[in-house]
């Protein structure tokens, strides 16, 4: 007999949140269902029953921890005023901007998706929509007359692929590429594929030392 809907609505999100913690914390690999069961008090049976394997209880989590993070830097997105402020606020999502990089979430979905084709078939989807995301937000200032003539479909593959590469060093602790340089870098791409300038964006420590 599967869980009542209600409590099921409750506490499958709970046992998510608390299995994306011990990933962040041991990896995929070095997360067991009693980890997770011990970090929300509860048993080993009383997660399965959510969830038909460990295998699955941690593939949703991963999948689960990144469209929380769309879902809120779109909540955030909304709040901006125009497109230049939106694109530096979505570098400094991807980059940790409030300490919490979710890059180590990231780097356990890429590995595990190699090898489990559903995972890498929702992976796709979900970095299909961030540059999505990115080209609307590109668009959106080109009709404004900030942005000059550009591929927003170019952009969105240029910022992506440099924002994962720098979210990769970032959380593996680069000495060579601290949050501050990796800021920088991005929004200097995008001033020469844009033709537009961030100059109140800049870390005033960072412009110094460049």
């Amino acid at each position: 007999m599967s869980p009542r809907p209600e409590i099921a609505h409750r506490r499958r999100p709970e046992i998510l949140a608390a299995a994306s913690e011990v990933i962040r914390e041991r990896g995929v690999q070095g997360t067991r269902i009693v980890d997770v069961a011990d970090r929300l008090g509860s048993s080993p049976p009383a997660l399965l029953y959510y969830f038909d394997s460990k295998s699955e209880l941690l593939s949703t989590a991963l999948i689960t921890a990144e469209e929380g993070f769309y879902e809120e830097f779109e909540q955030r997105l909304e709040r901006q005023t125009n497109a230049r402020e939106a694109l530096v606020l979505l570098v400094d999502a991807c980059l940790g901007d409030d300490g919490d990089n979710d890059a180590s979430l990231w780097i356990e979905l890429w590995s595990r998706s190699l090898r489990e084709p559903e995972l890498a078939r929702m992976r796709a989807q979900l970095d299909t929509r961030w540059r999505d995301t990115i080209a609307r937000i590109v668009r959106q200032g080109q009709e404004c007359g900030e942005f000059g003539p550009a591929d927003p479909d170019d952009v969105a593959t240029l910022l992506g692929s440099l924002l994962d590469g720098f979210s990769i060093q970032v959380t593996l602790g680069d000495d060579a590429v601290p949050v501050s340089r990796a800021r920088r870098l991005c929004l200097e791409l995008l001033e020469r594929e844009l033709d537009c300038e961030f100059p109140s964006a800049y870390d005033s420590e960072e412009m110094s030392v460049g």
